[in-house]
């Protein structure tokens, strides 16, 4: 009776796993199908929206399949949508079912896309992982050398563009600095300007000052020389009157005179009586009017 379970028992398991067999099978050939659909869209259409659902229907039928991925990215590619067609490469060459040859593939071509994004640093790494999977790939290798050169000739331009940022830079601070200097020597102008205006303010004032000192001076002079004039008259005037006592000297002598001196004596006084006369008829003449013509 156990004998006869224990049959009963591994013939059903064989009908499960042939049924679970055969919905694989099944489920595998359907996502072949969404596959081939897709491409045929893309070849005879180009119709990228209608392919892409395809693509879709046979990923979702069959993850661990890279075949619809790829197709997926390769149509990604052909509608320059380089990021999703990035991301589908990558999501090909990691699947665990994927030959060496369909890795190659995958890389390759992702670093196809890497070069039409100018992003030559990725594009070399996508061309080396292509070269471990297939390193007989003379095409590969073409690309990972051009990927190389474009990158190197990136690096020196960006180099260039470097030194002359740095450059721009230094003219620009070299710049700014020689406007400061000029800007601060503007300034000390500007103020030696104002200083010396007040300088000759200060200058003109102190020229003043002398004129002004100077006009003092030549009044001072001239009163201090009117005063010696004066004295200088007051010093004729005192001479002649010690004159005049010496001249009366002779009228004071006492004792005999000489004939001559008595003939000296008489001359001097005709002389001065005739001095005095002839000052009274020049006040007589300076004190008549001089007659003038009428009004009218």
């Amino acid at each position: 009776m156990k004998r006869y379970l224990i049959i009963i028992l591994c013939f059903q398991c064989a009908m499960v796993f042939c049924q679970d067999q055969q919905d694989l099978e099944e489920t595998i050939n359907e996502a072949k199908r969404f596959v081939a659909t897709g491409n045929e869209i893309i070849t005879e259409e180009g119709n990228f929206p209608k392919a892409e659902g395809e693509y879709r229907k046979a990923i979702a039928k069959n993850p661990v399949d890279p075949t619809a991925k790829y197709n997926l990215a390769n149509a990604y590619y052909n509608s320059e949508k380089y990021d999703e067609a990035t991301l589908r490469y990558t999501e090909a060459s990691k699947v665990e079912s994927a030959s060496k040859s369909e890795k190659h593939k995958a890389f390759h071509n992702q670093g196809n896309t890497y070069m039409e994004q100018k992003k030559y640093k990725e594009a070399v790494e996508a061309y080396k992982n292509a070269l471990r999977n297939n390193p007989k790939d003379d095409e590969t290798r073409y690309n990972l050398a051009l990927a190389k050169k474009m990158l190197e000739e990136e690096q020196q331009q960006n180099d260039q563009n470097q030194d002359d940022q740095d450059q721009d830079k230094d003219q620009n601070k070299d710049q700014e600095n020689q406007d400061n200097q000029d800007k601060k020597e503007g300034d000390d102008k500007e103020d030696k300007k104002g200083d010396d205006g007040e300088n000759e303010e200060d200058k003109k004032d102190e020229e003043d000052k002398g004129e002004d000192k100077k006009d003092e001076g030549d009044e001072k002079k001239e009163d201090e020389g009117k005063p010696k004039d004066d004295q200088k008259d007051q010093g004729e005037d005192q001479k002649d009157k010690q004159e005049q006592p010496q001249e009366q000297k002779p009228q004071q002598a006492q004792g005999q005179l000489s004939p001559q001196q008595v003939k000296s004596l008489l001359e001097a006084m005709n002389n001065e009586e005739k001095k005095v006369q002839d000052k009274i008829n020049a006040k007589k003449a300076q004190g008549q009017k001089v007659k003038t013509d009428k009004d009218w």
